[in-house]
């Protein structure tokens, strides 16, 4: 490429090839063969001048192929904060070699990663689906090791601008509890406080006693709001009417917090961006894995400083026996029934979350049961190991990539998008009644700019409020930025 010649393959056997420069008449030409029982090619014939018409070089080159193209460049996207474009590679390439390719070539610069990440992963799922004209619409990606491991988590599905009806119809589709409070912020906006201090306890309560008393002080406090949350379903956002259980999943954190992750390298290649997802769930996979390889607890830390802290408050509890399941807790100026042999607490909290409450354990005291058989599988090291068993493989070197043919020919094209007027933005639309933190300037202290836009006039010196006893110097007057270069006048 360098050299602005193109050649052809003459002729090509298993054991020799021939290759020629594309001009008839031009004496250029490669010839090698393989070596017995190796891989290796030894090249016994090679006329390294060329007499072909130096007219005769376009400057498009046939041999800037998408895998050419994708040795070249493939050092620039090492570094995951960069954003590469199509266009970056086609400026890279013409700087570099002198030579000009299509932007179909630098896209398809990726096109067989997702076979050898199946290939390298066997049991993942990816579904690429593309337009009539072999565009690029979207793509879902399931690691095997994933896959496995969700057999083992709580079955809660936490999504972000992502419609799963369709996937799951069967499925019970809540509400994250932070996103509706941003609505209702919205809304209601002369009564923030009061929502922030009644809604939050109305949507985590277990029980439903509980939830009538916080919902009428809530309906009290903030007029109207009682008709909007019942218009949007009491079993979408609160915990005590979900048909199914939530555990203590009620936002949608987990999203929002890959999404964090992902911030810098969303505007990347699509090759490139699922690079990176890989990279990033194969190193979360060892490192969870290490982690739960090293608990030595029955149970993870994390549920074990809980059942710690529920055992301490349960020492005050008073228990009564009715029968040989049937147990009546004193808790305070309340009274609980705990039912051993349908593991239920009238505070639902132990048959919701699955873990025993303050009041199951109250009677764990008393009696012969173990609390760590009253706990779900999930909850436990086995299940935490098991979740992050499998192992998410690298991907080979692209040269020892074999790929069906029909996949190497098939020619994906870049997604069919219109150009919006203007510079491209960046950050994500926030939610309805979500509050973005505003800046504040070093200089001024005032919010909404940062110094290096600041345009207020701030003293040259702070101003002595005591004063200086004898002195007739006057108070030094503030000075507009355009003056600062000039010297001042006592």
């Amino acid at each position: 490429m360098t050299e602005k010649f193109q050649y052809k393959v003459f002729k090509s056997k298993p054991s020799f090839v021939v290759v020629r420069c594309i001009h008839t008449s031009c004496s250029w030409r490669v010839r090698a063969k393989k070596l017995v029982e190796s891989e290796y090619w030894m090249v016994t014939k090679y006329e390294k001048n060329h007499t072909c018409p130096t007219d005769f070089k376009p400057v498009r080159r046939r041999q800037a192929t998408s895998w050419v193209v994708g040795e070249c460049v493939k050092r620039k996207l090492i570094n995951p904060g960069r954003v590469y474009r199509p266009r970056d590679v086609m400026d890279d390439m013409k700087r570099k070699f002198g030579v000009d390719i299509s932007y179909s070539v630098a896209w398809r610069g990726r096109e067989c990663y997702l076979h050898m990440l199946m290939d390298t992963n066997p049991g993942s799922v990816v579904n690429l689906e593309v337009s009539n004209g072999n565009r690029f619409q979207y793509l879902f990606i399931a690691f095997a090791a994933s896959i496995h491991g969700f057999s083992y988590c709580r079955p809660v599905i936490s999504i972000d601008a992502t419609h799963l009806k369709e996937v799951f119809p069967q499925a019970f589709h809540g509400i994250c509890m932070y996103h509706l409070l941003n609505n209702l912020k919205t809304k209601f906006r002369n009564k923030t406080k009061e929502l922030e201090q009644h809604y939050i306890r109305t949507a985590k309560t277990y029980n439903l006693q509980d939830f009538h008393v916080l919902f009428y002080t809530l309906s009290s406090a903030v007029p109207g709001v009682k008709e909007y949350l019942e218009a949007v379903g009491l079993h979408r956002w609160t915990r005590s009417h979900a048909p199914s259980r939530r555990y203590n999943i009620m936002t949608t954190n987990i999203s929002e917090s890959l999404n964090a992750v992902l911030v810098k390298v969303r505007e990347l290649p699509i090759t490139a961006l699922v690079n990176e997802i890989w990279l990033l769930c194969q190193k979360w996979f060892h490192e969870r894995r290490t982690k739960a390889a090293g608990c030595t607890t029955m149970m993870s830390k994390d549920v074990e400083m809980k059942l710690e802290g529920r055992k301490d408050r349960a020492q005050a509890m008073g228990v009564i026996c009715a029968d040989q399941y049937t147990f009546d807790v004193v808790d305070g100026d309340r009274n609980y029934c705990v039912d051993m042999a349908l593991w239920t607490c009238t505070c639902r909290k132990f048959q919701l979350d699955q873990l025993p409450c303050d009041h199951v354990l109250a009677v764990v005291r008393k009696t012969p049961y173990e609390a760590y058989d009253l706990c779900s599988l999930y909850y436990t090291r086995e299940f935490w190991h098991e979740t992050y068993r499998g192992v998410i493989n690298p991907i080979p070197h692209v040269s020892s990539w074999t790929t069906p043919q029909q996949i190497s020919e098939f020619e994906l094209q870049p997604p069919d998008v219109r150009t919006v007027a203007g510079r491209r933005r960046k950050r994500r639309l926030p939610s309805m009644g979500e509050e973005l933190p505003t800046p504040k300037c070093s200089r001024c202290k005032e919010r909404g700019h940062n110094r290096a836009t600041c345009q207020n006039p701030i003293a040259l010196h702070p101003t002595d409020e005591a004063g200086c006893s004898g002195s007739n110097l006057p108070t030094h007057q503030p000075i507009h930025p355009s003056d600062q270069h000039s010297t001042p006048q006592l």
